[in-house]
């Protein structure tokens, strides 16, 4: 009888819900700390500015495609039935020589091939170029295509990273874009490699308003220096681990020489970059 209830307990839907639970919980579990999904990039400008980047996910880029996809299908559609609206207007030609009738039937079928491959490629490269590496799909889901410095997108990346996914959608609809998303470190396919581009969240591309509303600190002139030279000063030792070595001696040779006849003797002594610091 207790073995018998065991089993029951077992198999009740409140026992298979739990198990489920536990499953589930063990794969999420599992995918976050073995396979983590959602990955980060860290970029630095040579200004010293550091932005950190989410990079967009298999998910969100397939279901922007998606949506993209249902607008081309949409236009195409609307395209061909204003042509067959138009063709039923159009008397047709009852006398054509059968090479004029071929010369016909091809120049019909370039410019059906042309029309497909404006709508489903050149929609893409020409959303990302003038939205900012944005299609209606990447903009609904908050992505954006950006260079791999974190600059915005420009022709020559559109146009090579969407050529390439004429080969994508050819070979088994997307399946080898799917492959390299899933081992590349920054989620690229092909294309992305290609251009040199990454598909980022552009929620993390705006700047926090509190960081954006907080203005450059001013300074005050002092005995030695105006405001404006102590916020140079200021701005140099704050981004010089940044500048290569020889724009940084560079720079603290004009900014040191800028000021060094109006310290004191001992001041004048220093070298630029210990100068400044005392300043």
């Amino acid at each position: 009888m207790a073995r018998e209830r065991c089993r029951y307990a077992r198999d009740s839907p409140r026992a298979r819900q739990i198990d489920l639970r536990v499953a589930a919980q063990v794969f999420r579990d599992f995918v976050e700390h073995e396979h983590p999904v959602q990955r980060n990039v860290d970029i630095r400008t040579p200004e010293a500015i550091a932005f950190s980047y989410e990079l967009a996910g298999l998910g969100s880029r397939f279901l922007a495609l998606a949506i993209d996809m249902l607008l081309q299908i949409g236009v195409l559609v609307a395209l061909a039935a204003g042509l067959i609206l138009a063709a039923t207007r159009i008397e047709p030609v009852k006398h054509m020589a059968s090479g004029a009738e071929k010369l016909a039937d091809a120049v019909a079928v370039a410019l059906v091939v042309a029309v497909v491959f404006v709508v489903f490629f050149g929609y893409f490269i020409a959303f990302e170029m003038f939205w900012d590496g944005q299609t209606p799909g990447k903009r609904v889901l908050g992505l954006r295509t950006v260079r791999d410095g974190g600059y915005p997108i420009d022709f020559g990346a559109a146009l090579v990273r969407n050529l390439v996914r004429v080969g994508e959608l050819s070979l088994g609809f997307y399946a080898l874009s799917a492959v390299s998303m899933l081992v590349s470190p920054e989620n690229k396919r092909l294309g992305d490699y290609a251009a040199g581009t990454i598909v980022v969240r552009d929620a993390r591309l705006a700047m926090p308003k509190t960081l954006a509303a907080q203005p450059e600190p001013t300074y005050g002139a002092t005995r030695y220096l105006s405001g404006e030279e102590r916020s140079l000063i200021r701005r140099f030792l704050d981004r010089r681990d940044a500048l290569a070595p020889q724009r940084r001696r560079e720079l603290a040779a004009q900014l040191a020489g800028r000021v060094r006849e109006r310290v004191p003797a001992e001041l004048q002594r220093l070298d630029d970059e210990p100068l400044l610091e005392r300043l």
